[in-house]
């Protein structure tokens, strides 16, 4: 099945309420004045088999709103290393969720299966169109989607963090007649994590910003991917916090040149402005659906997501072109949603911290080391709402022989002995009986048997 390219000013989204954009800044979970006359969904994630060829096993869920238009868009959601369709759909990705129950469109969620659950944006067969591994497994949930909810294959479009991030941008230079447009939350540029071997699932050059080239040479990079096309590359929006150390900041800039040269555009063109504190937007091209937008977020780590974020994703994708031209203004990030800040030591500062006591049963946490090496390792935690919905979590676990020397997903107390982790943002909003994960790198011995993680919930709504 083959999908037609898309025009490139169609719009994707009709904007969110006012009042629902105004609730958002009060409650990550509530729902304003108008939304609140719609009937409470009963829609839910839905995983989907045999949706056609899936050379690397990944997994499909769906997201399909009670009130689905008949002609719905289409959103690929793509989670991060070690995290889950079910984690993305209940943490970070809940702003897309009531988005589409308000205007109806689909989500898709990818999940990778492999050890680490990271996706493949490295291996050959990756990096070339049609040449296996997860991009075509995602285009096949694609085709399955269109041909199942009548989609508009004209408003097809992506997102995603970190690994999702890295897949957003791959997936938009081999099916550049496919997708609409993406938003990329810390990711790098296509092609740059290449390591030539499906084996080989890091490449250090490029996640630490190493990976230095010119504007042609990227977009030949990605041209290369699809060799032969001819046609408009999708519209892309990019978003990087300057103090990344996991994909670092200059990786940013790389995107930066690739994407202006795919769209045929000057560097330093664009125009600049400040819609949220802290952020640097630069826009190029059409004001009112730009080809190409960056976002530059002063002092945010690799744990850069927010609410709020959404949508100005969903802007660009399609809103800008109603109205003034500026995108729906959108709340500051609710402080509500960061972890609570780390209180200033009042006494030996090498004591472990105090937490509350939760309510019994309100959430739990394991560890799993899922890959080790001589002098490493990788681990995940995977915390887990029990019997209530939580809003916010604080995970301590001890480490002896080893210490964390890189995480993600999470807001790190300490490196060994004592290790305390709390949420970011994004992920600390965790519906009863769902789950969400960090991960971590440790340097030294893995250990023998994973330690116990206590989890602490901070509010209980």
């Amino acid at each position: 099945m083959r999908i037609q390219a898309h025009p490139t000013r169609r719009r994707l989204l009709r904007p969110l309420a006012g009042a629902l954009v105004a609730a958002l800044a009060l409650t990550l979970g509530a729902l304003g004045t108008e939304a609140a006359t719609r009937p409470a969904s009963a829609a839910s994630l839905q995983q989907v088999t045999d949706f056609g060829p899936n050379p690397s096993g990944l997994n499909m869920y769906v997201y399909v709103p009670d009130d689905v238009d008949p002609n719905p868009a289409l959103l690929v959601a793509v989670h991060y290393c070690t995290g889950s369709a079910p984690a993305y759909f209940g943490g970070g990705a809940q702003e897309f969720v009531r988005a589409a129950d308000e205007q109806g469109f689909v989500i898709v969620f990818p999940e990778a299966t492999r050890d680490g659950h990271c996706f493949d944006v490295y291996s050959p067969d990756a990096l070339t169109r049609d040449g296996g591994s997860d991009p075509v497994a995602i285009r096949s949930m694609i085709a399955h989607a269109t041909a199942q909810y009548g989609v508009d294959t004209s408003r097809i479009y992506a997102t995603g963090v970190s690994s999702g991030a890295m897949m957003t941008n791959v997936l938009l230079a081999l099916y550049p007649d496919v997708f609409a447009a993406g938003a990329a939350f810390a990711g790098v540029p296509a092609t740059c994590f290449a390591t030539g071997s499906p084996d080989n699932t890091w490449n250090s050059t490029c996640s630490n910003g190493q990976d230095i080239r010119t504007a042609p040479e990227w977009g030949d990079a990605a041209r290369g991917m699809y060799p032969g096309y001819a046609g408009p590359y999708p519209r892309f929006q990019t978003w990087h916090g300057t103090q990344d150390t996991v994909l670092a900041y200059p990786n940013f800039g790389e995107q930066i040149k690739q994407w202006t040269d795919l769209h045929g555009l000057a560097q330093g063109s664009g125009a600049v402005d400040q819609p949220q504190q802290d952020w640097t937007r630069t826009t190029y091209g059409d004001a009112a659906l730009p080809d190409f937008q960056s976002i530059s977020l002063q002092g945010y780590s690799h744990d850069l997501y927010r609410t709020g974020m959404a949508q100005y994703a969903m802007d660009f994708f399609g809103g800008l072109d109603e109205g003034s031209g500026e995108p729906t203004p959108t709340p500051t990030p609710t402080p509500t949603d960061d972890p609570p800040p780390t209180p200033t030591p009042t006494g030996d500062p090498t004591d472990d911290p105090t937490f509350p006591e939760p309510p019994p049963g309100t959430c739990e946490a394991a560890l799993t080391v899922v890959n080790a090496w001589q002098g490493g390792y990788q681990a995940e935690v995977t915390v887990t709402a029990t019997n209530d919905q939580i809003h916010d979590w604080l995970t301590r676990f001890t480490l002896s022989g080893s210490n964390v020397s890189q995480l993600w997903n999470g807001d790190l107390q300490g490196t060994t002995g004592t290790v305390t982790v709390g949420n970011v943002g994004w992920n600390g909003r965790v519906t009863s009986g769902q789950s969400t994960t960090y991960g971590f790198i440790g340097s030294g011995t893995a250990p023998g048997t994973p330690p116990e993680v206590e989890c602490f919930p901070q509010s209980v709504p």
